[in-house]
């Protein structure tokens, strides 16, 4: 689409933690990106002509092509800059494992995370202890299948797994200023240890939404919508 110079564009919103984990990836990398702040409630032309299934960001546009979904553009990012640090491992068998608990954060505890805002009283109760339980079995998962490489996952550099981690888990002061504790030493200390390791990366610093920004931005859509 006419307009777009750079030779990759992230289209993009600031609070967005599927956004935040491509802002990390390409920082990382060290590759010299164009970011686009998008209004989903007034989505532009160009959002909407390079991601026509789902319409949503993030969407990356390298050299005019468009990548959508993060995951995916986490993948194509590793395998087409492939400079240090990789993302993913070499071996294939450490590669498949590391997918597996990226699917499995995402599909239960990033979806759960929502669960506890659009709930109340028992009902959100009940969603920080299933969410305590699904944090325990990531912890004991991840210890198992990759011991020895806590506080980063990959070494001294961060991972696949550190980038998605960070990109929600990060903000955990955040969920605990608006609604309750839900990640505390008590319950999951090895999964917080990890996770305020990670807050002290200086690219995850620099990336993460303001914190109070973050707080008001949470109550507006949560509270403010009815949930």
């Amino acid at each position: 689409m006419e307009g777009q110079q750079s030779e990759v564009v992230l289209f993009g919103t600031w609070a967005s933690a599927y956004c935040t984990r491509i802002h990390l990836a390409l920082k990382l990398k060290g590759i010299p990106y164009e970011y686009v702040e998008e209004d989903l409630g007034n989505k532009s032309e160009s959002l909407l002509y390079y991601n026509p299934v789902h319409k949503k960001v993030p969407v990356l546009v390298h050299k005019g092509k468009a990548i959508a979904e993060s995951l995916v553009i986490l993948e194509y990012i590793d395998e087409c800059w492939t400079n240090t640090p990789r993302l993913l491992p070499e071996d294939p068998y450490e590669r498949a494992k590391v997918r597996f608990w990226v699917d499995f954060y995402d599909k239960k505890v990033t979806a759960g995370s929502l669960s506890i805002f659009k709930s109340k009283g028992k009902e959100q109760e009940k969603a920080i202890e299933d969410m305590v339980e699904l944090l325990r079995v990531f912890e004991e998962g991840m210890k198992k299948d990759f011991p020895g490489k806590f506080p980063f996952f990959n070494g001294e550099t961060l991972g696949l797994v550190d980038i998605v981690v960070a990109s929600v888990a990060c903000n955990y002061l955040a969920v605990h200023e608006v609604v309750s504790e839900v990640i505390s030493p008590k319950n999951n200390p090895d999964f917080l240890a990890w996770v305020d390791a990670l807050k002290e990366h200086p690219v995850v610093k620099d990336t993460l939404p303001p914190h109070d920004k973050l707080v008001a931005d949470l109550r507006e859509r949560f509270f403010s919508s009815g949930y």
